[in-house]
């Protein structure tokens, strides 16, 4: 009891880390479940890398000011969003590949506007982020970003579900994908923002997709999805930190570890789809 609770009874900088990451727990992983199912998971990646540029322009102007940084990266964001499918509406090419191409410009741009200042120690704090360095205003955008992200989903939560599994029938039905689609792709930049302060634009990720495509082991239903996603997460979360204090690791890629680790576990004893089920259904169906 005292390894699990110990170091959130006594260290304030440990509450607010776990806090702030039950925060991104509740929310990012439900929009990895769309991005999952939409067969575009490195969508995620592709925008935390696209804000880059605009969090090092905001770090060049403020420095370590969340709200400049926020801001720089949300446009940097819907730039490269908006853009990518500008692009490919444009050329009649496909969006994958101009948003391939925007963020790897955009992460280049980021990484050398960071360098001009000449810190090695800002350009790790930004590829990697800080979680035991969370300060009030970062868990203020945490926890907002995650109030916002929970009841527009709740509202789109019907079209963006059709639109994944029949988008022929969504169309016809006009429940307005394209403006969804939209305000889908803001709030995933949004939660990439909220946890590239915790975890840097490199990890940011990690606990929207991997809880996300760990939940498919263990329900073949949406809610079930969603439920086991935000517990995936939370256990992630609670279980790098824990890992981070005891073991000296760092924080951000430990908990990414953890999730990949709850990853592996799904993948081997999840009962939908998991390599013992499949195993074990193998000498019924055989007799």
């Amino acid at each position: 009891m005292e390894a699990l609770f110990g170091p959130f009874v006594e260290f304030g900088f440990m509450r607010r880390a776990l806090v702030g990451c039950l925060a991104l727990s509740v929310a990012a992983p439900l929009l990895g479940i769309f991005l999952m199912l939409r067969r575009t998971s490195l969508t995620a990646e592709v925008l935390a890398h696209g804000v880059t540029p605009g969090i090092a322009a905001g770090f060049l102007i403020a420095g370590l000011s969340v709200p400049a940084m926020s801001i720089g990266g949300l446009v940097a964001g819907l730039v490269v969003a908006v853009g990518a499918g500008a692009l490919s509406r444009a050329t009649g090419g496909r969006e994958d590949a101009a948003l391939t191409a925007l963020y790897l410009i955009a992460l280049a741009l980021g990484v050398t506007l960071v360098s001009l200042r000449g810190d090695t120690g800002d350009l790790t704090h930004l590829l990697f982020g800080q979680v035991l360095g969370v300060d009030d205003p970062a868990l203020l955008l945490m926890a907002g970003v995650a109030t916002l992200t929970l009841p527009v989903l709740a509202l789109g939560w019907r079209p963006l579900a059709l639109e994944c599994f029949d988008p022929g029938f969504a169309q016809a039905e006009g429940v307005g994908g394209g403006a969804w689609h939209l305000a889908f792709l803001g709030l995933v930049v949004l939660n990439v923002l909220a946890a590239f302060q915790a975890m840097g634009t490199l990890m940011a990720v990690g606990l929207m997709m991997l809880p996300a495509v760990a939940a498919r082991h263990w329900s073949r239903e949406l809610a079930g999805l969603a439920y086991a996603a935000v517990g995936l997460a939370a256990a992630a979360s609670l279980g790098g930190l824990l890992a981070s204090y005891h073991l000296d690791l760092p924080s951000g890629p430990a908990i990414v570890l953890a999730a990949g680790g709850l990853w592996v576990v799904s993948v081997v004893a999840g009962p939908v789809d998991g390599l013992l089920a499949r195993w074990l259904r193998r000498p019924h169906l055989a007799g």
